[in-house]
């Protein structure tokens, strides 16, 4: 395996190329590591891996299973490039705001070799006003875009009312796309408000990144659900399997019957309709977000939304925790919109989440964050986040309080 570091000044224009040799099969498949605080990104050519079905590695983050190796083939790259550009009406030119070693920063370097633009790269204080602002004026091609996690727009959004630059800045996007977990209505209203173009997204590593946008499947892109309620998706931008690991490639890749296309069964719960544009999914929730609290299943996912509905909260992760009486306890973190924390809130949050889903989906636990603490591809850290709520709040002498994060 094979490493190179770039200059600060030169990554991007490197790693194009190298990506391009790897998409052309003149080198052997790259992956991308995520560089360190205020370092550049760094590459490995995967001379252990086979070019044949493959272009790029990506491994998952690991928050919620175990990590994993996509492989991701030249024409799964290609494909979701050019239906992406379908998608938006036409190729352009990109802000770069994820780690390249994420499926999301490496579908906005394969869409750039394709549109022949350089992206501009902003990977470290991506939601300091100054410095988005900064990055978006390098932007000059005639077609812009941004690709997004909803943390990120939130952030930025809070500095929007006292900072016009960014607003403008914001708004000469053509579209900000929005994915890597769901977003919330309040958030997309707020966007709405000040004139942004934002596409939600839904998508993941093994299909070369977003593949559904507002809930429409690319061009090229069949969606169907199995009698679990999963998700199952079909199209030429689907990965080919996973590295070394036989058994779960087979339990989720397959050829679409129909089409003849890969496909990838997902672990997200939804439903597929259809009416006079096509299909819409609609995603309520994860197979793996399911909470058994007291014998009753409830969805964590639903649990989020009705919390995320006060007009107090700005963001909420639920998730379950043992409990020996309960057998898993319903419990969430919440980042209230400001430090002036009435007592009342938690019981109010308690009341709400109730009135909306019924007793059993109430948090027995809630727990209030300055900020939910997030993995570096700006998802929250699952594995974190149940660990901070795992602790007893009866203990005196807890390791969290309100307000440490």
């Amino acid at each position: 395996m094979s490493d190179t570091t770039q200059r600060p000044d030169s990554w991007v224009p490197e790693a194009l190329a190298a990506l391009k040799d790897s998409l052309d099969g003149t080198h052997p498949p790259i992956e991308f590591l995520p560089g360190g605080p205020e370092e550049s990104p760094r590459w490995s050519l995967r001379s252990d891996v086979s070019p044949a079905q493959t272009a790029a590695v990506v491994r998952t983050s690991g928050s919620t299973g175990t990590p994993k190796q996509t492989l991701l083939s030249p024409d799964a790259l290609r494909s979701s490039a050019h239906a992406t550009a379908e998608a938006l009406g036409g190729h352009g030119q990109w802000l770069l705001t994820l780690q390249p070693s994420y499926v999301a920063g490496l579908a906005v370097l394969s869409r750039s070799l394709l549109a022949g633009t350089t992206p501009a790269p902003l990977l470290q204080h991506t939601t300091d006003p100054a410095s988005f602002t900064r990055a978006a004026a390098q932007l000059d091609g005639e077609r812009r875009y941004v690709s997004l996690v909803p943390t990120q727009l939130q952030r930025l959004l809070d500095h929007v009312p006292d900072d016009a630059e960014l607003t403008d800045a914001l708004r000469r996007f053509d579209a900000i796309l929005l994915g890597g977990g769901p977003s919330s209505p309040a958030l997309l209203e707020r966007a709405a408000q000040h004139g942004l173009s934002v596409v939600r997204t839904y998508g993941m590593s093994e299909t070369s990144g977003g593949c559904v946008y507002d809930g429409r499947p690319l061009p090229g892109v069949r969606l169907s659900t199995e009698d679990s309620g999963r998700v199952r998706i079909s199209g030429p931008m689907v990965a080919s399997g996973y590295l070394g690991d036989e058994e779960l490639s087979a339990a989720h890749f397959d050829r679409d019957p129909e089409t003849g296309l890969r496909s990838f069964l997902t672990d997200d719960l939804g439903e597929v309709d259809t009416d006079p544009h096509g299909q819409q999914l609609s995603i309520s929730g994860r197979a793996d977000d399911v909470i058994i609290t007291g014998g009753v299943k409830v969805s964590a996912l639903r649990i989020r939304d009705a919390l995320l509905t006060h007009p107090r909260i700005s963001d909420a992760f639920v998730g379950p925790v043992p409990d020996p009486d309960w057998g898993q306890a319903v419990s969430a973190a919440v980042v209230p919109k400001n430090q002036d924390i009435e007592p009342p809130l938690e019981p109010e949050l308690q009341e709400l989440v109730r009135s909306a889903l019924g007793a059993p989906a109430a948090p027995k636990r809630l727990l209030l964050l300055r900020e939910l603490p997030l993995l570096a591809n700006g998802k929250p850290d699952r594995r974190e986040l149940l660990h901070l709520l795992a602790q007893d709040p009866r203990h005196e002498e807890r390791e969290v309080t309100p307000w440490q994060l």
